[in-house]
């Protein structure tokens, strides 16, 4: 009797210090969220100055939906890693059903009843048994190594295997943005590129700083972009459409503002798109465009940036068609006249850690550097 009241008395300690840890749990998140909004509040009240300018929609898409799912397929080569990763879930849950299954029957059919004392025959070894949970994982880990490296080398091409059609994309990775080449059509681009739907696309990967990653989830599995190494990656897009993605592998403070977009057109649209980017843009005669211009050619914007006819920049995205891009900033924010005032402004306050400095240009500095780049089309 005493030994019972003594257990009971264990079980009422414990359950009152699990109690007391949810609930000082559950204070300690309230007051953080509150904490967390109040400071939050008081941030956005000291942002607000009307003699700044302000960026807006930040990371919104415009046209297009972020999915980082591996079960939407858009490509053969996503079709197969779908197929093996169904593969893996339903053996994982098959050996999860199995598991726990012969756990329950276990609990219920040998549980100790009313009245037993002791405890029960204690057995030991089985060849059967230690046989079974010996060979069936074996052949679980065999079986899954085999589809996997099938898997790897339908979607995994070498540099001998580029289809005869392909449609060669050079792609180079940045801290913290991409830079797209098409050789075919002389195209040069930054963070988001077309490409024809239905011809294979042979990326060319490489980098200029660290290692990054490129990966657009419904079209293609990740592949790193190295220094002084070039890898090399294929697909073959089903359907037109907008494709996002970002880099893969942590390459510093932006990583996670590194994104990418591919715009999968029909071959006609693909083909006006590419010449329309090959050609210089226009050249505007107005009075605050080229003052603009001057602007840009005055300050280190022309030793970076490349736009045809102008400058020769190599170092951070080519501008000859600027405004027929979504999105500026690496993905960041869409392309439109507030944001670039914003970015030209201080880029370091809306991506801390870029490249690009703050040039302490004026207001009326900002604004015509804006009109001279709204026209870059």
């Amino acid at each position: 009797m005493t030994e019972t009241r003594t257990q009971a008395n264990e079980d009422r300690t414990v359950f009152r210090s699990w109690f007391l840890l949810i609930l000082v749990t559950i204070i300690v998140l309230g007051l953080g969220f509150v904490a967390m909004s109040m400071l939050g509040e008081s941030i956005d009240e000291g942002a607000s100055d009307p003699d700044v300018f302000q960026a807006t929609d930040v990371f919104m898409q415009p046209d297009a939906e972020w999915n980082t799912s591996i079960l939407v397929s858009k490509s053969p080569e996503t079709r197969e890693i779908r197929r093996l990763s169904w593969l893996v879930v339903l053996i994982a849950i098959g050996i999860f059903v199995v598991v726990e299954v012969l756990l329950i029957f276990a609990m219920i059919r040998y549980r100790k009843k009313s009245g037993e004392e002791g405890e029960p025959v204690q057995m030991y070894g089985s060849n059967p048994i230690e046989l079974a949970w010996t060979v069936i994982p074996i052949l679980i880990v065999v079986a899954l190594c085999l589809t996997t490296v099938r898997t790897i080398q339908s979607i995994q091409p070498t540099v001998t295997e580029r289809p005869d059609n392909a449609l060669d994309v050079e792609v180079i990775g940045h801290r913290w943005w991409w830079e797209f080449r098409i050789p075919e059509y002389d195209v040069v681009t930054a963070n988001e590129v077309s490409v024809p739907v239905g011809r294979p696309i042979w990326l060319i990967l490489d980098s200029a700083d660290v290692i990054h990653s490129f990966w657009v989830p419904e079209l293609q599995g990740k592949m790193d972009a190295i220094p002084a190494k070039t890898n090399y990656w294929r697909f073959t897009a089903d359907e037109t459409g907008t494709y996002l993605g970002q880099c893969a592998e942590y390459c510093g403070t932006q990583h996670a503002n590194m994104l990418i977009r591919v715009d999968v057109l029909e071959e006609d649209a693909f083909r006006a798109w590419a010449v329309e980017q090959g050609q210089p843009p226009a050249d505007i005669e107005d009075e605050r465009v080229i003052a603009g211009r001057e602007t840009f050619l005055q300050f280190a914007c022309r030793n970076c940036h490349g736009i045809a006819g102008v400058s020769e920049g190599t170092y951070a995205p080519d501008l000859t068609h600027l405004m027929s891009r979504t999105l500026i900033a690496g993905g960041m924010l869409p392309n439109n006249e507030n944001n670039l005032k914003a970015w030209l402004e201080d880029p370091q306050k809306i991506k801390p850690g870029c490249d690009m400095p703050a040039l302490q240009l004026s207001t009326s500095q900002i604004e015509d550097v804006v009109a001279y780049l709204m026209t870059l089309d």
